[in-house]
């Protein structure tokens, strides 16, 4: 039957035949007027560039793990070395960062600094993601009372307040950078459990974990071969983020004078000596360059961690 409606534009630019029947041209116009593009699937999202902003944040983490790593080929003078002759002096030639109130190089106390808080940092998490990924992945993909337990374990641990728990330990036990980057890494445990659990109980009844299951694969083989290499992404990112967490917390500690000994450097113990002596006024950069450094350092991988993790997400209602 041949349709008489005439055709009229919309301010879409689409045209639009107009009813006879009253009000039903308006009705065809709004319906076209609301369409939205469909959301971008997840896939689409996997596919977008990381970005500029990414790629300068991951730079810098290298270069501040380079710098850390090859501290002792350096020209650069022992960042213990007191020299009573350059108190106090700004950036210079001779110091490019300028030296503090007792006349140590800052430049050299600060890389050699940032040793501490990398090896705290990501020595604790991979502690962590080591016990508790391990026991999240076996609790997310077996179920049952197991995880009901852990889950339950997790979730005390976590009632607790971990800085004071730390604070206590450390003070007790020592300050030495070994046992810091175990404490630390303890108190990691539930937090990273419950990220891997999560991801874990995403996959566990997958349709390729199913099929392997029905092939006659054994759990160990289903949970290293099929769970594993969908949940490490997930982790990673996760792992990033906790690692600038803990470098806030190495450096907490430090400020109350309970991380690393002195006159061994860390960024905190440094920022610490520049708020102490009234340095703050004669001197701000002793407490500047550390405090800029480590903002950069945690912006970064935070930056880094974020931008993963919105590629490789759990569903937020699983944790």
């Amino acid at each position: 039957m041949p349709d008489d409606r005439e055709l009229r534009s919309t301010g879409s630019g689409q045209t639009l035949p107009t009813d006879t029947f009253p009000g039903q041209a308006a009705v065809d116009e709004m319906v076209v007027m609301r369409q939205e593009p469909a959301p971008e699937t997840d896939e689409a999202l996997a596919r977008r560039p990381l970005g500029l902003l990414f790629w300068l944040a991951l730079g810098w983490v290298g270069l501040v793990v380079l710098l850390a790593v090859i501290a002792n080929l350096l020209p650069l003078p022992n960042p213990n070395l007191q020299n009573y002759a350059a108190i106090n002096v700004g950036p210079s030639l001779h110091h490019l960062l300028g030296t503090d109130d007792l006349g140590r190089d800052l430049l050299s106390r600060i890389i050699y600094g940032a040793r501490v808080s990398l090896v705290v940092g990501f020595g604790a998490v991979g502690i962590g993601m080591a016990i508790g990924g391990t026991l999240g992945l076996i609790s997310g993909f077996r179920g049952g009372k197991l995880d009901i337990v852990l889950n339950a374990a997790s979730f005390v641990i976590l009632a607790f307040p971990a800085i004071v728990a730390v604070i206590a330990i450390v003070a007790f036990w020592g300050q030495t950078l070994a046992k810091i980057t175990i404490i630390i890494g303890v108190a990691t445990i539930p937090v990273l459990f419950r990220v891997v659990r999560a991801s874990s109980l995403a996959y566990a009844n997958r349709d390729f974990v199913v099929a392997a299951r029905t092939l006659g694969a054994t759990s160990t083989r289903i949970v290293f071969k099929e769970i594993l290499p969908n949940v490490i992404p997930v982790a990673v990112a996760f792992g990033l983020i906790a690692v600038a967490g803990v470098i806030v917390l190495e450096g907490s500690l430090a400020f109350l004078g309970l991380s690393v000994a002195l006159p061994t450097p860390s960024w905190g113990n440094i920022i610490s000596e520049g708020t102490s002596n009234g340095n703050l006024s004669t001197n701000p950069y002793i407490l500047m360059w550390p405090a800029l450094a480590m903002f950069l350092l945690l912006l970064s991988i935070n930056l880094i961690g974020d931008r993963l993790r919105q590629r490789f997400d759990v569903r937020e209602g699983l944790l």
